[in-house]
């Protein structure tokens, strides 16, 4: 609708905040809500958190859900600016992993997809169990090297 009316695309700032006063209408109804808001436009890539408490927080960094405190650890040992698409990838796809395995209320497939200027790129999908056993193997490897 914002298209057609505005002749141009809505920016992520914009859509985070359309978002944030949608749920916000629904406050105190018992909804607990909390998701990101990732997109790229004329200000280049955006992600934001938005909450059904009325939080908007732009940020780069953020997990959401009951696993996101076991991601959050992954993601702020292995985050840095200078991130390859790999390295990119293969830290979500860790954090991810970790939250889903740690966490009872998670769980299933790893869905990794990576927002470039032209729109979603699927990377792939990975069983949250046949990552366990990969990095365990990983892990066995290196304390076998002594770089544990």
């Amino acid at each position: 609708m914002y298209e057609l009316r505005n002749r141009e695309r809505i920016s992520v700032a914009a859509a985070s905040k359309l978002m944030t006063n949608m749920i916000y209408n629904y406050k105190g109804m018992g909804l607990s809500i909390g998701m990101m808001i990732a997109g790229w436009d004329k200000r280049g890539p955006q992600l934001y958190y938005v909450d059904s408490e009325g939080l908007r927080t732009p940020g780069n960094v953020f997990s959401v859900g009951s696993g996101s405190i076991y991601a959050f650890g992954v993601l702020d040992s292995g985050y840095r600016w200078d991130l390859t698409d790999e390295e990119a990838h293969n830290l979500g796809r860790r954090a991810i992993y970790h939250a889903t395995h740690r966490d009872a209320y998670s769980g299933g497939i790893v869905r990794v997809y990576h927002m470039k200027e032209t729109g979603w790129e699927h990377i792939d999908n990975n069983d949250c169990n046949d990552l366990h056993y990969k990095y365990q193997e990983e892990k066995k490897l290196r304390e076998e090297q002594g770089d544990a």
